[in-house]
């Protein structure tokens, strides 16, 4: 399962990232250093910087993370692609397979193909417990785009949780029925995470 197939459905630009909102936070935080510096230099005083306070982290601008969201989607698009050539060789020298499915996902499900142990070799090498398209590396990616689309934003994180869930169900329309058992697998690791950064918000918020 791709990142591209769970994802097709999140839109940063559904988020309000205001280059306002980020020229006034830098402006404030110039002119506080302004009479910081001012204040000290009259009484020769060091000020130790304050501690970020709960309205200054609520006032905290996100922003997407464009470089990491043009480096995963670009990653996956790379690998998606040879995972279908791939897939299309294989189809090519099965003629009657091919010639009773429709598309690539109804050959892969149907299972009623055969495949040289090289091809083999690789495809369990790709979907083993540390291979790119395995559990851990599938969902940790689904994970860094969610966080690079929001920006880390914490009060997106239920945002992003249901447009996974959507992606989700989009994909099983394109597979045809349930997704294969390590699709489910990433789909549960993926919750996990978002889980996980529901907990870490809450408990900052009860401190």
């Amino acid at each position: 399962m791709s990142v591209n197939g769970v994802t097709s459905q999140v839109q940063p630009t559904s988020y309000d990232y205001s280059t306002e909102n980020v020229k006034n936070t830098e402006t404030q935080e110039k002119n506080t250093q302004k009479e910081s510096s001012s204040s000290t230099a009259g009484t020769g005083v060091v000020y130790e910087p304050s501690k970020e306070t709960a309205t200054d982290s609520a006032k905290k601008t996100y922003k997407p993370n464009t470089n990491l969201i043009n480096k995963l989607k670009a990653d996956a698009e790379a690998r998606t692609q040879q995972l279908r050539s791939l897939v299309e060789k294989m189809m090519s020298g099965q003629t009657e397979t091919y010639g009773k499915a429709t598309d690539m996902w109804q050959f892969l499900r149907s299972g009623n193909y055969t495949v040289d142990p090289a091809t083999k070799l690789q495809a369990q090498q790709d979907i083993s417990e540390d291979g790119y398209w395995g559990v851990k590396q599938t969902s940790g990616r689904i994970l860094d785009f969610a966080k690079a689309l929001t920006g880390g934003d914490p009060d997106k994180v239920e945002d992003m949780r249901k447009a996974f869930e959507k992606g989700y169900k989009q994909a099983e329309k394109t597979w045809g029925g349930e997704l294969p058992d390590i699709s489910k697998q990433t789909y549960d690791a993926v919750m996990k995470g978002f889980d996980d950064m529901a907990a870490t918000v809450n408990k900052a918020l009860t401190e």
